[in-house]
């Protein structure tokens, strides 16, 4: 039973210590207003029909849905720069940051996304 026990606490750590890794930084639509002042990469990562709607300006864009989606990304970013991410509402955004994480990119989440853009800007 100690055996059972010791290796049930063993495994909650591994997991949580594995979940630390994925944790992915965020901005607010207002920070990214004054960051925009500066060249950054920014990728706007919803549908072309979303994109057709408005975008901010001086975006790249890669569609998540697309089956190459982390190719495609990695092909037109520089690991060499943080990567700021958004799409409609920050979900899909979070997800593909964590795609491009693991590839090795320095990436922040817009919070709120294009929506919350529309509404501070």
């Amino acid at each position: 039973m100690k055996t059972v026990f010791c290796f049930f606490l063993t495994f909650l750590l591994f997991v949580n210590c594995n979940s630390q890794n994925n944790e992915i930084n965020s901005i607010t639509t207002l920070e990214l207003k004054d960051l925009l002042k500066k060249d950054i990469q920014l990728l706007d990562v919803r549908t072309p029909e979303e994109v057709k709607n408005g975008a901010i300006e001086n975006a790249l864009f890669v569609n998540y849905f697309d089956k190459d989606f982390t190719e495609k990304a990695v092909n037109k970013l520089d690991k060499n720069n943080p990567v700021y991410l958004y799409c409609r509402s920050g979900n899909r955004s979070g997800k593909a940051a964590i795609l491009l994480k693991n590839k090795g990119f320095k990436v922040v989440n817009v919070n709120g996304g294009y929506s919350q853009w529309i509404k501070e800007n």
